[in-house]
């Protein structure tokens, strides 16, 4: 396929007029020879990039990742909607190159392209106007020995930014979400990043554990979510324990989110709905303390976080782009009966603790969280294989 060769082909940085020779190119030719600043134009011009300097996937660098992992050059690691483009170790690693990773980074690229290619990862529905962002999140020893940050400021520390940026271009050119053409953001979208949970002071087990690894496998996890922020503080009263303040305020920002039409949901509505609570060490600890696990939190934020009847239809009204009614969805079997109730009638809003992901990470000394909401798609996990 010409797109597939074009899009994953090579290109070398060298002396003299730059030389395009894409047309003809197979897919491990080199299509494009010129300086810098025309190997950046040429790939911002063909909607490669994401506008910032990349790093040329040169034959040697691409090289140099290809002997990180056991698979072949040209094996079939997974077939990523819409594009339907075969992801393999050497478009692979030419995006992981291009985004500024290092060899050492490839096995981590090969998981998060297999949790990418999961029926159930949802990738096909990014592409919403509502603006999805991607994300990675890394567990494991691999994660320290690969620079990853898990404490303050993670997004833009450490190898994270690479990480996310390469996440960003596996997307772009190889699934094919091209922003403006079939990734329909309304305003645009911040770029895909990449976070590590804080294992080591986080009071409870880590979030592959939670899925069945063992805590000394090495896992890339993909998630998305609509919103960046904020990240409030749970303040503790007289009257109010700490743990309390912090249940109270998780409770009173998962009914903010615009989605919330969908975390009710049951049936395949319900793999629709994800919530992701980031939340600093400082509050997982106080939470503990309190005899909180991971397990019995998400147990009671489903039975604390509530709405009414009349504010969850207005939603369904007026943020909802579905056709149908609350009356019709309760028929059908999408919501339960409680929500026939009267205007003023509490309901749980979550359709089970499951679709609450916890993970503890960035900075221990803030008493920070952040409650991220994602649609049409749910974590996927993949453990990294490095041998």
């Amino acid at each position: 396929m010409l797109i597939d060769r074009i899009v994953h082909g090579l290109t070398a940085a060298g002396e003299g007029a730059a030389s395009d020779r894409s047309a003809t190119a197979g897919a491990h030719d080199v299509v494009f020879t010129g300086t810098n600043d025309e190997i950046d134009r040429y790939f911002h011009q063909r909607g490669w990039s994401d506008g910032l300097p990349i790093v040329p996937p040169t034959k040697e660098r691409i090289t140099a990742f290809l002997q990180r992992t056991p698979r072949k050059p040209d094996e079939e690691i997974a077939v990523l909607p819409t594009a339907n483009l075969r992801a393999t170790p050497w478009n692979i690693a030419a995006n992981g190159v291009m985004a500024g990773c290092r060899p050492e980074h490839m096995p981590l690229l090969i998981a998060v392209v297999e949790a990418l290619g999961d029926e159930h990862s949802g990738l096909n529905m990014i592409g919403s106007s509502s603006g999805i962002v991607p994300f990675m999140l890394v567990n494991g020893p691999l994660a320290k020995t690969l620079g990853l940050e898990s404490g303050a400021q993670l997004v833009n520390r450490g190898t994270n930014p690479v990480l996310g940026r390469a996440l960003g271009f596996i997307i772009r050119n190889i699934a094919g979400f091209r922003p403006g053409a079939n990734y329909m953001g309304s305003f645009g979208y911040p770029l895909a990043f990449a976070v590590a949970e804080n294992e080591d002071e986080s009071p409870w087990e880590p979030f592959h554990v939670e899925h069945g690894f063992a805590r000394e496998d090495s896992t890339v996890t993909f998630g998305v979510t609509n919103n960046w922020g904020p990240s409030p503080a749970a303040a503790a009263t007289a009257e109010v324990s700490g743990a309390e303040a912090v249940i109270q305020l998780i409770s009173r920002e998962i009914p903010k989110k615009s989605r919330l039409y969908n975390f009710p949901a049951r049936g395949p509505d319900a793999e629709h709905a994800m919530i992701t609570v980031l939340m600093s060490p400082s509050v997982a600890k106080t939470l503990a303390d309190a005899g909180f696990t991971k397990h019995s939190l998400k147990q009671h934020l489903y039975e604390r976080t509530l709405i009414t009847l009349r504010d969850f239809a207005w939603n369904l009204t007026h943020v909802s782009i579905m056709q149908t009614t609350l009356a019709e969805r309760v028929a059908s079997g999408v919501y339960p009966e409680e929500f026939l109730g009267a205007p003023d009638d509490p309901v749980r809003l979550l359709s089970s603790p499951d679709i609450l992901h916890i993970v503890v990470c960035g900075d221990p000394h803030r008493n920070r969280l952040m409650v991220m909401e994602g649609g049409h798609t749910r974590p996927t996990l993949r453990r990294i294989t490095t041998d």
